[in-house]
């Protein structure tokens, strides 16, 4: 048996919802590649094709998460990249309680507006209660790059530590996109498969 953190018995992932940012899809960066991955290894994978997604829309942006994630459980797993992140978690700490997630991993995630991108001001306008939607996760990775273009580090970071999450940092990832070079993403795979 897998055991998280000591305590509680840590169920396989048997499924994982995969949730793109900005001017992005489910076809792009290193999407394909994780589903793949993760579907030979048994599991149910959704990549949610976010409504568009070069002019997002709050609401329907978590609409559309909402229904791919419906229920979560101890065996469900959550990956969000950039806008994604905080769409994913303003979906989690809307779901009625008690729920429970197996794992969340988040890839250059923030939640308050960037320097870089102005024209999303309006969409993170709102925070987001993490403290509270940490409480339902079992286990918590935040992932980002020393080199981010759009997310500077303090961003990912302060994320991080608001959710009690593990850090894990990767020099010269960019913001983890094809153009980046990362169309493959196996230390993110190693974290879904050893939670």
């Amino acid at each position: 048996m897998k055991v998280g953190d000591g305590s509680v018995p840590v169920r396989p992932v048997q499924r994982v919802v995969i949730v793109h940012g900005y001017e992005s899809s489910p076809d792009a960066n290193w999407f394909p590649w994780l589903q793949a991955a993760l579907e030979a290894e048994g599991a149910a994978v959704t990549v949610v094709a976010l409504p568009d997604p070069d002019n997002p829309d709050r609401a329907s942006w978590e609409d559309a998460v909402g229904v791919a994630l419906g229920t979560p459980d101890a065996s469900t797993v959550v990956v969000a990249h950039s806008l994604g992140v905080v769409t994913a978690l303003r979906v989690l700490a809307a779901l009625p309680e008690p729920w429970e997630l197996g794992g969340l991993v988040l890839v250059a995630g923030f939640t308050e507006p960037l320097e870089a991108l102005p024209q999303l001001d309006g969409f993170l306008a709102a925070d987001v209660d993490i403290e509270r939607v940490a409480a339902g996760i079992a286990e918590r990775t935040v992932i980002r790059s020393e080199s981010d273009p759009f997310v500077p580090p303090a961003a990912s970071d302060d994320l991080a530590g608001r959710l009690h999450a593990r850090l894990q940092v990767y020099p010269g990832a960019g913001h983890f996109m094809a153009e980046d070079g990362v169309t493959r993403f196996p230390a993110l795979l190693d974290v879904i498969q050893s939670r």
